[in-house]
């Protein structure tokens, strides 16, 4: 087996179980009155933390044998499977707009990341990286802070993805910093550095169990599988001096994915939004007008003596 092959079978193995890590995390969140951020009392959370650290470990070994320009686009391919296996084993089917926000969100991610020219990046001073790291931690924690100020279920779901994936695509920037250093030989520097890989991983994995909450599947899964990567590309392209590829035209390509991934991201989310209008509960009628009450008075108009009107 070749190396090429070897790591498409293991981005495909990776990103079935971060798929089936989310149905698990969407489950809990719907299925039960405990804590929307850490449901530790819940055995199939830590089911889906192991899946989520084996999609994790798969990732990174099919990045040991394949490109990035090939791995990290399959990573898309989380959303695409998470729809089929969510029909099949929770009898949850999602609709044709979110099937078409799902395609538009993962060929626009594929687009960009496809673009992205990674060789010859340029390094940050330790300096520069606790002030990258002070900066996210700042971001997430605005976004989580902005989430709680929002009525509707599914934008808040949205942003609190948007916070989860931006924690996720930090984290990688950093474990993708202190592996190039470590094949250096300067591992004893690096343990702010790990704590803020901690960091992020565990406030990713907290955001995201929240964004489940009360959203259903589609629309949080997209935004973290569009926005993890996308911020990861944006700290390469702005801090490591990495480009797109083919110059201008790349880059004005690679907008016009972005453009067309942010589409699928806005369609998930009307499309959960209309979901959330139609099952909104019909109240039950009230009771039967009392006898010389006309349906349709108000309760001022019949029960009040004529004399004190």
């Amino acid at each position: 087996m070749s190396a090429l092959v070897l790591a498409v079978l293991l981005s495909l193995v990776s990103a079935v179980a971060y798929a089936a890590a989310a149905i698990v995390q969407e489950r809990v969140a719907a299925s039960g009155p405990s804590s929307r951020y850490a449901p530790v009392r819940r055995p199939a959370w830590w089911g889906s933390v192991t899946l989520n650290g084996l999609g994790a470990a798969l990732h990174v070994a099919a990045l040991a044998y394949g490109p990035l320009t090939l791995v990290q686009p399959m990573g898309a391919l989380t959303i695409v499977f998470a729809l089929p296996m969510s029909a099949v084993f929770i009898r949850r089917r999602a609709g044709a707009a979110a099937w078409r926000g799902a395609v538009m969100a993962t060929a626009g991610l594929a687009g960009l990341l496809a673009l992205t020219n990674g060789a010859d990046a340029d390094d940050l001073a330790m300096g520069s990286r606790l002030v990258l790291a002070a900066a996210g931690f700042g971001a997430v924690a605005a976004l989580f802070v902005a989430s709680k100020a929002l009525r509707r279920a599914a934008t808040r779901s949205v942003l609190l993805a948007t916070a989860a994936g931006g924690a996720f695509g930090l984290a990688s920037v950093f474990t993708k910093s202190v592996a190039e250093d470590w094949q250096s030989g300067l591992p004893f520097g690096e343990l702010p550095l790990l704590c803020a890989i901690a960091g992020f991983a565990i406030s990713g994995l907290l955001l995201s169990q929240a964004s489940y909450r009360g959203a259903g599947l589609a629309a949080p899964l997209a935004t973290v599988t569009v926005v993890n990567p996308v911020v990861a590309a944006a700290i390469g392209l702005t801090l490591f001096g990495e480009s797109f590829r083919y110059g201008t035209a790349g880059t004005a390509i690679a907008l016009g994915f972005g453009v067309v991934a942010a589409g699928g991201l806005i369609l998930l989310t009307t499309e959960r939004l209309s979901a959330a209008h139609h099952a909104k509960p019909v109240p039950p009628p009230g009771p039967p007008p009392s006898p010389g009450r006309r349906r349709g008075d108000t309760p001022d108009q019949t029960a009040t003596p004529p004399a004190l009107r």
